[in-house]
């Protein structure tokens, strides 16, 4: 076994972690560890173009490809969340859509009493990672690492018949829902430069990547943390069956995600010692509310058929026409293959006197099959929304089902337990709806055939939800910020009850943000850093 000393080891290079390896080794003063139990870097072809994101949806490769158990919201089935096993995390695997949240969420994260989150807080960390040519300069950030486009309008012919049938149904067009005020219908913005994905391996450890202060280690399964007399002196783990020890003389930072940093805390002894008990694990620390409070945007795929030829990719991007785009990509960066997941958002009130809106319609201009796991372009001619409420209140939970580091965690959603989530997805249905049987948008609709127009009732439309939605990809909460009794990390991100350890990922979240979860992610890791940054500074001072 080797035996290794930094000032700082983070776990995961993901969207979080990421960015902690480059800010916390950027000023050459301490040394960094940085571990990764995925390998492929930015340079990876398909995470380099962005519509290649179909290509690692289930590539076990590069991405995890966990599953949550069956349960009654979601009809008994297992239901696919990936996420990214590779320098970048899921933002080096995921639909390349940014999106903030509305002031409203981190408004709510500091009423909870987590100081410092609000989000006249965390604005100022927003832009600061931004570049950003569009919005006002008060909101937005012009000279940040990572680079923040806007979707060409141009991509689906359909664009300008859904706004014009947005603003009669009363959804304004919005020309940045990133800024002041989220509501109303406009184009994606992406983390998509010149045709090429900007994700965290590419902006942050790229350029990092050269500093003698920082070691970066992928194919590296953390095991456990180390752990004496509630003080955290580093991580244990393998690679390729290897051990390893690193030590740190200052912090472990956690940046594994809402699915494995619970995990890795329940494997080193923290948690609920009911569970650890029952798989033998030594209880080191008691915390119960490891794993809980998990949330995720649960998001019925509404299918309609389009009349217009050429107005969808179900006609550009089969055959020939292909080809064709592949030639448009290389020569220009531009057309199908430089596509995020959802060109076109509209964010939404389902019913009146609410103060910001509650949901959301996300458009991808194709229909798409599932072929063997993999996603392929549909021969019949239409588009497929993705649907949800924006701030989820149905809880579920991620617990270790061994002492095995190699074994997945069981994860149990609780899709649709909330009565708001039932009522408000019914609602965010019906209104997309009503979008797609307003003109002009109407004028080139066929019919809806997913869930099809013999679904009516609130109750078969509920049904059908259970029985066909998927996630959106934005798991969170599983270590959730704040000082109750099921709090993991407070205000500073610190375990509660363990010195020199922190979590920073998306699992912090005590709530879920109003849409895109890597936006807030990246933002969390720049705000963790700061943090460290600013204890550093403070103790040398004193010293």
């Amino acid at each position: 076994m080797t035996k290794t000393e930094y000032d700082y080891i983070v776990v995961g290079a993901g969207s979080a972690g990421a960015v902690l390896a480059n800010r916390l080794s950027e000023s050459g003063e301490y040394k960094v560890l940085c571990l990764e139990a995925g390998t492929e870097g930015s340079g990876y072809f398909w995470s380099r173009v962005p519509i290649g994101m179909a290509k690692l949806i289930n590539r076990p490769a590069v991405n995890w490809c966990f599953s949550s158990e069956p349960d009654e919201g979601s009809g008994g089935r297992r239901i696919p969340i990936p996420r990214g096993k590779m320098l970048g995390g899921s933002s080096s695997i995921n639909g390349m859509v940014f999106v903030r949240g509305q002031p409203q969420d981190y408004d709510h994260w500091a009423q909870l009493g987590n100081r410092g989150w609000s989000y006249s807080d965390v604005l100022p960390i927003f832009k600061k990672m931004e570049s950003y040519d569009g919005g006002s300069n008060e909101t937005r950030g012009r000279d940040g690492i990572l680079r923040v486009t806007d979707e060409s309008p141009d991509i689906c012919p359909l664009h300008d018949r859904m706004i014009a049938a947005a603003e009669k149904i009363g959804i304004p067009y919005t020309k940045d829902y990133n800024g002041a005020s989220q509501e109303g219908i406009g184009i994606t913005q992406v983390t998509i430069n010149k045709g090429r994905r900007q994700s965290t391996a590419y902006c942050h450890l790229d350029p990092a990547r050269n500093r003698t202060n920082l070691t970066i280690v992928s194919g590296a399964m953390a095991e456990t943390l180390i752990l004496k007399d509630k003080t955290c002196h580093g991580v244990k783990y393998s690679v390729n069956g290897v051990k390893h020890e690193a030590i740190a003389k200052r912090e472990v930072i956690v940046s594994t995600g809402s699915i494995n940093s619970p995990k890795l805390l329940e494997l080193s002894g923290i948690g609920d010692p009911e569970i650890l008990n029952k798989f033998s694990i030594d209880v080191k620390h008691e915390l119960p509310g490891v794993g809980r409070n998990l949330r995720d945007h649960y998001s019925p795929r509404m299918r309609f058929t389009i009349t217009e030829k050429g107005a969808t990719f179900n006609d550009n991007a089969r055959g020939w026409r292909l080809a064709a785009e592949a030639i448009k990509y290389a020569a220009t960066g531009k057309g199908f293959f430089a596509m995020c997941a959802a060109p076109i958002r509209m964010y939404f009130k389902t019913r009146e006197g609410l103060a910001s809106p509650d949901a959301a319609i996300a458009m991808t201009p194709f229909l798409y099959d599932s072929v063997d796991g993999q996603l392929q372009i549909s021969k019949q001619r239409g588009v497929t929304l993705n649907i949800n409420v924006l701030r989820s209140e149905s809880l579920g939970d991620i617990h270790i089902q061994s002492a095995d580091p190699m074994v997945p965690p069981a994860i149990h959603f609780n899709f649709m337990s909330a009565p708001y989530d039932r009522e408000g997805t019914v609602a965010a249905m019906r209104k997309a709806r009503e979008l797609f049987s307003t003109s002009p948008l109407s004028d080139v609709v066929g019919e809806e055939i997913g869930p099809g127009p013999e679904c009516q009732s609130d109750e078969d439309i509920v049904n059908w939800i259970k029985n066909n939605a998927e996630t959106t990809y934005h798991p969170v909460g599983t270590c959730k910020m704040g000082s109750d009794n099921f709090a993991v990390v407070d205000e500073e991100l610190k375990v509660h009850g363990i010195e020199g350890l922190r979590v920073a990922d998306a699992s912090i979240m005590p709530t879920l943000t109003s849409g895109n979860t890597n936006a807030p992610s990246i933002m969390i890791g720049e705000k963790c850093a700061e943090m460290i940054l600013k204890t550093a500074a403070i103790l040398k001072e004193a010293a």
